[in-house]
């Protein structure tokens, strides 16, 4: 049995948790300054009283949080003495998870990148680097669907940013899309002709509308690491980029009760003011 330290058990930590735990393997969790909320996610879990006990305890650190957090996180593990195997699975730039391997000097650092929600259903964890095909044994194949992949250490960062360019940068198009034709007082007749001719864009924009607030704060940075990718290959980076302008300006929906009015979202984009619910 391994023992593994989940940072942190937020609602994809939490579910990559339990896909370790149901392999039979010990998982561990930093309770300090912790939510109410995480604590419950957390529930089945080893809780320990700070990192320097985790890192101690631990042959295997996984870090999943949100992505402007990566390179806090990485160096604080270092910090505390770890000297095991590292799977950062925060949605990052290739780039930046060559940097949390620079902060992390012999660590075996593997690249990792999940695409999907928390749950069995629809989520898949790619791993790339030294040591991939190691770290995908400690999930349960049954709960999560693990893919190594051929390419390099760095690849599985790529990939996921690839992949939010075509999934959070078209819903970002799209909400954009909405707020503007709102504003300019066509919002009835653009919703007409998504129906005419794109059928169930509608009922995706207003999915998105009303669940944006939950995600937009992680998004915004997600897309500024994509953005960094695209410029590093020498392709645009302005939709990404754009993208991470549109959940920046959507952050302060965090503050707001669920669900999302769509009106606030239209006018969020336009000012960028503080939310007002």
């Amino acid at each position: 049995m391994a023992t593994v330290g989940l940072l942190h058990p937020g609602a994809m930590g939490s579910f990559l948790g339990r896909a370790v735990a149901a392999a039979g393997h010990e998982v561990l969790w930093v309770s300090g300054g912790r939510s109410a909320r995480t604590r419950s996610r957390a529930t089945g879990f080893t809780e320990v009283a700070d990192l320097v006990e985790l890192a101690g305890r631990t042959d295997t650190v996984l870090s999943v949080c949100p992505p402007a957090a990566a390179l806090e996180v990485a160096a604080a593990v270092t910090a505390s003495g770890f000297s095991g195997r590292y799977v950062d699975a925060n949605a990052i730039s290739p780039g930046t998870v060559h940097r949390v391997a620079d902060l992390m000097p012999g660590v075996d650092v593997i690249d990792g990148a999940v695409i999907g929600g928390p749950s069995t259903a629809d989520a898949v964890l790619h791993l790339a680097g030294a040591g991939a095909d190691a770290a995908a044994e400690l999930f349960e194949p049954a709960m999560l669907t693990v893919r190594v992949l051929n390419g390099p250490f760095g690849s599985a960062s790529a990939l996921k940013a690839c992949y939010a360019l075509t999934s959070k940068a078209v819903t970002a198009a799209l909400l954009t899309a909405r707020a503007a034709a709102a504003a300019s007082g066509v919002g009835a007749e653009l919703v007409a002709e998504w129906e005419r001719t794109q059928p169930g864009v509608a009922d995706r924009v207003t999915a998105a509308e009303r669940g944006i607030g939950a995600t937009a704060w992680r998004f915004g940075p997600e897309m500024a690491e994509a953005a960094a990718y695209f410029r590093s290959v020498s392709l645009p980076d302005g939709f990404s980029a754009a993208a991470a302008d549109v959940f920046d300006r959507l952050a302060a929906l965090r503050d707001c009760p669920p669900p999302t009015d769509p009106a606030e979202v239209r006018r969020l984009l336009a000012e960028g003011s503080q939310c007002s619910s």
